[in-house]
């Protein structure tokens, strides 16, 4: 990790909205203001006709583009090698899109700070390896020197603790407190269990669900609202993408206006043609009431896992702007025993924390924050955090009992703190073997298949005649980023290899370059 001259920031980069911010040199995290004076920006790119790149374009802009020119919800494809947008004879992956929002936020706040350099970017505990690796290539296009990927829980516990005047506070005494966090985005889920002392942060376990958030609760009203208008009109809106979007637009607004209302009008217009009806929060509640069972199943999991029983924690801590949603709070309520704490700004506490954990950086470094006061620092340095790995890692092995056939072995099990590294011995399947395949993946399951293969490497050149049975170890590392490194030895030849996972998906340096050298090339507003 090295920190470049230049201002250093903590981003949200999220489904739905964006964030960025920075610590103030009187040591409090701020969010920083886009073009439009607002602290959040729209996770939405606009691909004009003309080449002009618009980032959270308004809704009036959007209706006059074509819809295969909006891009919406790219938080989702991270990492996702079959995905991409052809864009002016150019495929643009994820990372590259999720670049232009990054470089948006980047160039509004320069207007308030001057140049921007360092950053650290938030991720859902639950974005495995190649997500990860998606996320800190999309911050390297977007021209920020990314220092660290930290996890969204964890950045809203660290922006908590920091507001309660807790973090860092070597001179209180070291009581500890156990807190959840509940993260529900617009479109990632994240829940996670947390004891902290005001100078050490551990986790205790994680889990989430990187398809579901906010925008799944507005679907389930678009899909009802256009079925009812095919029943009155026998005329599907479902058929035109643009009458969807329109459609949509017109339910998020109701969603969230039944967050402080219990009945909303809502009215949608499609081929000359309008339906009206009044819908209530109990018709909201009834038909996403398996969405949010989906949230209560894993946070009950989560707490299990934890060894936490609900009623002896301190704070339930909601993060996330679909938390609005009342139905959130009264279904914590009833597994905590205890009513959720509002105190941080759900929409901006992640970015707030990602500033404070870039500030802790800094300070380790001795680099140090200008203008920042001697107690602000000291405050910062003394904050130790243990996070856990939110997927287990393993190797592809033959099974003891079948050797045809292949399995996971597990050798870093999910909800295990990090960093972490371990050394296991296996033995080679045949005789005068030339090369020992060594398969990484990521997954709990016993089947290969069912994991993710997060990348491979080989050890070749083994000793002649070298006996079956002979035995390799392999080393698997685990860092405090969550990044994967492995290590594998063949005992006899004393033959080495090893690798930082060659990912099976994601871009490769000189894709990263590329499309660096791209990005230059686009204005965006």
């Amino acid at each position: 990790m090295k920190f470049l001259a230049g201002h250093t920031v903590g981003i949200d980069l999220g489904t739905t909205y964006s964030a960025i911010a920075q610590l103030t040199k009187d040591g409090k995290p701020i969010s920083l203001l886009n073009a439009d004076g607002r602290n959040i920006t729209p996770s939405v790119v606009l691909l004009g006709e003309d080449g002009q790149v618009v980032v959270g374009p308004t809704f009036e802009r959007i209706s006059q583009e074509s819809p295969d020119h909006i891009v919406e919800a790219i938080k989702r494809q991270m990492g996702n090698k079959d995905f991409f947008v052809v864009y002016q004879n150019k495929k643009l992956s994820a990372e590259f899109l999720s670049a232009l929002i990054l470089k948006k936020l980047k160039q509004d706040a320069e207007k308030q700070i001057g140049p921007i350099a360092n950053a650290v970017i938030t991720v859902p505990y639950y974005f495995n390896d190649v997500r990860r690796k998606a996320t800190q290539d999309a911050g390297r296009i977007a021209g920020l020197n990314v220092v660290d990927i930290i996890n969204e829980p964890t950045a809203a516990t660290l922006a908590y603790a920091w507001m309660k005047g807790e973090l860092g506070r070597s001179d209180l005494k070291q009581e500890s407190k156990t807190i959840l966090v509940y993260d529900l985005g617009g479109g990632t889920f994240d829940v996670t269990v947390v004891r902290y002392t005001p100078t050490q942060f551990k986790v205790l376990a994680t889990d989430g669900d990187v398809m579901l958030g906010g925008i799944d609760w507005t679907k389930r009203i678009t899909d009802h609202v256009a079925e009812q208008f095919f029943r009155k009109f026998s005329d599907d809106p479902r058929s035109d993408a643009e009458a969807m979007r329109n459609f949509t637009v017109e339910c998020e607004d109701a969603k969230r206006a039944l967050s402080t209302k219990t009945q909303v009008p809502l009215s949608v217009y499609f081929h000359g043609k309008t339906l009206t009806l009044q819908f209530t929060r109990k018709d909201f509640e009834r038909m996403t009431s398996d969405l949010l069972q989906r949230t209560r199943d894993t946070t009950e999991l989560v707490l299990q896992q934890a060894g936490v029983d609900p009623g002896v924690l301190d704070e339930v801590v909601l993060v996330g702007g679909s938390t609005y949603m009342p139905a959130v709070e009264l279904m914590l309520t009833e597994i905590c025993q205890r009513k959720p704490s509002r105190e941080l700004r759900p929409e901006e506490a992640v970015a707030q924390g990602a500033a404070i954990h870039a500030a802790i950086l800094e300070a380790r470094e001795n680099r140090g924050i200008e203008g920042l006061s001697a107690l602000v620092t000291a405050r910062l340095r003394s904050v130790q955090t243990s996070d856990v790995n939110s997927h287990s890692l393993g190797v592809k092995v033959s099974s003891p009992e079948d050797r045809t056939r292949k399995i996971n072995h597990i050798m870093i099990p999910r909800n295990s703190a990090i960093p972490y590294s371990i050394s296991q011995k296996f033995v080679t399947n045949s005789a005068n073997q030339k090369t020992i395949h060594v398969y990484i993946l990521e997954g709990d399951a016993s089947d290969p298949e069912a994991c993710t293969q997060i990348g491979d490497f080989q050890i070749v050149g083994l000793p002649s005649n070298l006996p079956a049975g002979s035995p390799v170890e392999v080393t698997y590392s685990y860092d405090a980023n969550g990044r994967i490194s492995a290590v594998a030895k063949e005992l006899t030849g004393n033959r080495v290899a090893e690798t930082e996972i060659v990912r099976a998906s994601g871009l490769s340096d000189q894709g990263v370059n590329n499309f660096e050298l791209l990005a230059k090339d686009y204005q965006v507003e």
